[in-house]
Formats: structure tokens, C-alpha cells, sequence
């Protein structure tokens, strides 16, 4: 496995560092509503400061347009987050062309970087101005490391010293331990909407699982492929053929998947919708019915499916879990895959709504690792060259 450059042994004291971080956290009514991001930083922070670092931070928040400032995607209600989470004043830094020195143990926080053109540009001179700040870069922000940006690409490839912070190292190695590292059964756990979103991750992992379970509304463009009924449950019409061969390559290679044999369904896309049980047989679905649950006959051989597996990866939930009525499917498999943990298994969960689900399903301390990626981690999955990740070991 090959290892990013560690923060750890870094000699800082006295030194100035730019951490690329990810604080791109749902603000509403200027308050935070989910600060599960900036906590993941809080290590690579703290030890920063221990070290006798003084450290500039750099994020972005939303997609402001065109590189314009706007003040509903400002990182100033981060920063009052982050002075209660790490007990210390945290400055601010408007501008980020206007350079000034920063002493060892104070901490600064630049405004949204995306309101500058030259970040997603990733233009170099803007990046030569932002390594004016420090001598020492450190990323952070796994879940920005899939973008060619200036903090994350062109600024490290101009910093004589850089490092992976302890939230990039560990969302490293524990992708790494479903890639290389891979203790057999593998099973690969997939839901959520979209086929396409995850065909790359499908067609590289293909030949390394051995048990392939998809739920979620992705699953009923597989059904289609199948010839099986579905309904008016959500379709990628253009993604059949490719469903299909997802299906032909596996049954090729010996892989075993599971697909929903019933659904919870209704006639609407609503939370308080009636909802109904129907398999998908030939002639048992009804054609104005949706499903929007994997069904209880599903989730018992789901649980047997699931039984021995030593490297679990779960991306995507099996149902529409912010509703009630819909969720237990996904809250079930949670609790296999948190079973099969305890048992000794490496599970890996990835994507912003898996981790929700996670989370919903009360499992987040008995699984393994919870990613902070969504692309990102898709991306790395899928085999893709990630350039901030190149950047760092260039």
C-alpha cells in the first residue's frame, strides 16, 4: 500500500502551516446544523498547536458563482464554530492576498476560497500567493482532493514540505483496505439513486468482491435489466444495457449479487404515503406502484447475505431512509453490516447520505470507518488518479 507523507514526526515548532480543510458544512439561518466536518479536522488541528505551529486555514463553503463573494456562503459562522470547538480565538483573514505573518499557536481562518476566480482555476499565481502564508501545507479536506483547485492541486505542488493531515491519512489507508488490503469475503454494499453515479466504482471492484448487494432506487434500473417489473419506481433508462452488463459480467466471474426480491411501495413520492409489500415477480408489482424500500423478504436474505463477510464497503442507502415509513431497510443492513463489524470485519461506509443513514441507524461507533468523501471517495474507489492525492506525493 503506498503510504501518503505523514504529518506525524513533522518538526513545526515555531513554523507556519496552510491546512487545506474541508468546512463545507450545511448552514442554515447562520447556524450550523451538522458539524461533523469540522470535528474531523480538530486532530490535525490540535496537534498542529501543540507542536507549536501557527496555522492558516483555507476551505470552501458551497458553489459561490463565478468566483464572486456572497455572503450566504460565508465561512464566518464556521469560525465562531470553530473558537467553541477548540477553546482559543481564531482570526480572520479576508483577503488572502494580503499576506501577514502569523505567530506560532495563533490560528486564522481565510474567507471561502471559492470567492476567489482563482481557485477553481486552479491558477498558479493565485497559488503562489497563497504559499506566501507558510512554509509547510497540509491537506486536510479528503472530500476536496478529487478537485484539480489551487489550495488543493497547484498550491502543493509549489510548498517544499507538505503532508497528509490525520483525516486525509486515515480516509487513505481505510480505502486502501478495500482496494489492496482485502481480507476475504468481500461484499460491496450499494444504494442510493443513480446507476451512473455508481458504474465506475461497479465496473472496478467488480473483479476483486465476491458478494455484490444493491438496494436503493439504483436496484430497479437493474430490475428493469432483468426483465422484472418495477412499476413507476425510478429509472435510468439510458443505464439498462449498462446495468445489464454489470449483471452478465458478474454471473461471468462467479461473483454472487443480491437485487430486491419485494419492495415497500406507494402510488407517491410522499412520506405519509400508504405503503404496500409486493415482490417482484412477473405480474406482482402493480404498474402504478413505486418502490421505495427494499421489502422484508429482501432484508432476511439480505442478513444471510451479509453473514461472514470480513470487508464490507457500503455506499448508498437501500430506501428513501429521511422518512419513516421508508427506512427500515436501510436501518437493518446498518445493524448486519455493524454486526458483522463486531465480528471482526473492516467496513468501510461512504457518501454524505450513507453516513446520514448511518447515523440514523444508531451504528456509527460499531462500523469500522465513516468517510467524510462523497466524490472523493467514489472517485478513489473507481481507481481515478485524484490530484489532490497526486499532488502530495509529487
Amino acid at each position: 500500500m503506498q503510504k501518503l507523507p505523514s504529518l506525524r514526526g513533522a518538526k513545526l515548532r515555531g513554523r507556519r502551516v496552510f491546512v487545506r480543510v474541508d468546512f463545507n458544512v450545511p448552514i442554515q439561518d447562520g447556524r450550523i446544523t451538522d458539524d461533523r466536518r469540522i470535528r474531523a479536522a480538530l486532530p490535525t488541528l490540535q496537534h498542529l498547536l501543540t507542536e507549536g505551529a501557527g496555522v492558516v486555514l483555507c476551505s470552501h463553503l458551497g458553489r459561490p458563482k463565478d468566483g464572486q463573494p456572497d455572503p450566504k456562503y460565508s465561512l464566518a459562522p464556521v469560525r465562531a464554530h470553530l473558537e467553541t470547538l477548540l477553546g482559543r480565538p481564531v482570526g480572520w483573514i479576508e483577503d488572502p492576498t494580503a499576506v501577514h505573518p502569523i505567530a506560532p499557536g495563533e490560528v486564522y481562518l481565510m474567507e471561502n476560497i471559492r470567492f476567489f476566480p482563482g481557485e477553481t482555476k486552479n491558477d498558479t499565481t493565485f497559488a503562489k500567493v497563497l504559499a506566501q502564508w507558510a512554509e509547510v501545507y497540509v491537506c486536510d479536506a479528503f472530500g476536496s482532493v478529487h478537485r484539480a483547485h489551487a489550495s488543493v492541486e497547484a498550491l502543493p505542488r509549489l510548498m517544499p514540505e507538505k503532508y497528509a493531515g490525520f483525516l486525509v491519512e486515515a480516509e487513505w489507508e481505510n480505502a486502501q483496505r478495500v482496494l489492496t488490503g482485502i481480507e476475504h469475503p468481500y461484499l460491496v454494499v450499494v444504494g442510493g439513486a443513480k446507476v451512473s453515479d455508481k458504474l465506475p466504482l461497479l465496473k472496478h471492484l467488480l473483479p476483486k468482491l465476491d458478494r455484490l448487494l444493491i438496494g436503493g432506487g439504483m436496484s430497479y434500473t437493474f430490475l428493469h435489466a432483468q426483465g422484472l417489473p418495477m412499476g413507476k419506481s425510478l429509472l435510468e433508462a439510458d443505464q439498462v444495457e449498462a446495468a445489464r452488463a454489470i449483471l452478465e459480467e458478474a454471473a461471468a466471474l462467479g461473483k454472487k449479487v443480491l437485487l430486491p426480491v419485494d419492495s415497500v411501495a406507494a402510488t407517491e413520492f410522499r412520506a405519509d404515503a400508504p405503503a404496500r409489500v409486493f415482490r417482484h415477480d412477473e405480474g406482482a408489482f402493480p404498474a402504478e406502484y413505486m418502490g421505495l424500500d427494499i421489502g422484508p423478504e429482501t432484508i432476511q436474505q439480505a442478513r444471510t447475505f451479509i453473514s461472514g463477510a470480513r470487508t464490507i464497503l457500503w455506499n448508498g442507502p437501500m430506501g428513501v431512509f429521511e422518512w419513516e415509513k421508508f427506512r427500515t431497510g436501510t436501518v437493518k443492513v446498518a445493524a448486519y453490516l455493524a454486526e458483522e463489524t463486531q465480528k471482526g470485519a473492516h467496513t468501510l461506509v461512504g457518501g454524505g447520505d450513507t453516513a446520514s443513514a448511518a447515523e440514523v441507524a444508531g451504528v456509527v461507533d460499531k462500523l469500522s470507518f465513516v468517510s467524510t468523501g462523497g466524490g472523493a471517495l467514489l472517485e478513489l474507489l473507481a481507481g481515478q488518479t485524484l490530484p489532490g492525492i497526486a499532488a502530495l506525493l509529487s
